[in-house]
């Protein structure tokens, strides 16, 4: 049985379809439009393990093969596709070639991260540069967006763009090290912290997420738009590692800084998400998103959102991985860097 969210009074049902539909933003969002009582489809291949909400109706096909997509929607047209799982511009391009002429709304979730590194000047706003030289992932996202902006502009394609910044859930926890970094707070071991961890962090869990997301999805003013959508919230890393610490139960982490760049000088890939994303101070204006939203608020701090994930890891052992290689770096660079004080 479906229970309406509290909101579904006021808001006319509306016709959507999720590209992916089964990850951290894409589920919270899921359970969002069933709630206010919209008509959801979700397609996928069906390998997730996410259960979907009751009342979605799901499609199974690959996005990545056109033909399978046609068939499997036939003539079928919808007031908002959401893409969640489009990442450069070839993917993007066939999107663009699937969707023209069957949505009044094409939503391409894109990233923060892709605002300009390191930041110019703080809060970030839409208008802020598109520019990272440190993340492939961020640049193809630029790329993407360049594509379909183009797109908009040229041949009314109904795009909006959709910027998140670190959405979370209860199974992704936002320390470097994952789970490793719990298990090395409660074995007394010392934690890893990237640069002098004060620089400010902003993490907005997906239930918040999908409040302002869903509430865009089928409105024409937001077609040729971009908008940022996160918590107001933000805080130092070395707050994130401790607000994990006390939900683990440790009351003292010791926290070591090592430099991004050493880091990454030591793990490229590692590196790469630390230069051009977590290394530098984020605060976000999200006026934009609540003029057209008016009722959007982020309310779950992330205090509460620490214990949340770390009860879920609690109580599913099999999520409890340590990363050996994540160990030894670990080792590696804290005594590196206790030594050189």
């Amino acid at each position: 049985m479906v229970i309406p969210h509290p909101e579904a009074g006021p808001v006319a049902p509306r016709n959507i379809l999720f590209i992916g539909g089964t990850g951290v933003i894409s589920t919270a969002a899921a359970e969002r439009a069933v709630g206010l009582g919209h008509r959801l489809t979700i397609l996928n291949r069906g390998r997730s393990t996410r259960p979907v909400p009751e009342g979605v109706e799901t499609l199974q096909a690959d996005v990545r093969d056109q033909e399978s997509v046609r068939e499997v929607l036939g003539r079928r047209e919808f007031d908002a596709v959401a893409d969640f799982i489009t990442y450069t511009p070839d993917q993007a391009q066939a999107s663009m070639e699937l969707f023209r002429g069957r949505t009044g709304q094409y939503v391409f979730i894109s990233s923060a991260s892709a605002y300009q590194k390191p930041p110019a000047r703080l809060p970030i706003l839409e208008s802020t540069p598109l520019k990272n030289p440190f993340w492939k992932y961020s640049r193809d996202k630029i790329a993407c967006e360049e594509l379909l902006f183009r797109a908009y502009r040229d041949d009314d394609f109904p795009l909006t763009v959709v910027r998140p910044s670190h959405t979370y859930d209860r199974t992704k926890i936002a320390m470097v090290g994952g789970w490793t970094d719990i298990h090395r707070m409660r074995a007394g071991l010392p934690v890893m912290v990237h640069g002098d961890g004060t620089s400010l962090w902003t993490l907005t869990h997906s239930r918040d997420f999908a409040k302002a997301f869903v509430g865009l999805l089928g409105l024409p003013q937001a077609v040729g738009e971009s908008y940022t959508i996160t918590s107001d919230e933000y805080l130092p890393w070395n707050q994130v590692y401790r607000l994990f610490a006390r939900a683990a139960g440790v009351a003292e982490p010791e926290l070591v800084h090592v430099a991004s760049e050493t880091i990454a000088a030591q793990n490229p890939e590692i590196g790469a998400n630390l230069l051009g994303d977590r290394s530098h101070s984020v605060i976000f204006d999200n006026s934009k998103i609540k003029a057209l939203v008016p009722d959007y608020a982020a309310t779950i701090p992330f205090a509460d959102g620490a214990r949340e994930i770390v009860q879920w890891h609690d109580s599913h052992p099999e999520l409890q991985v340590v990363d050996q290689g994540y160990m030894e770096l670990t080792d590696k660079l804290t005594a590196w860097a206790r030594g050189s004080m």
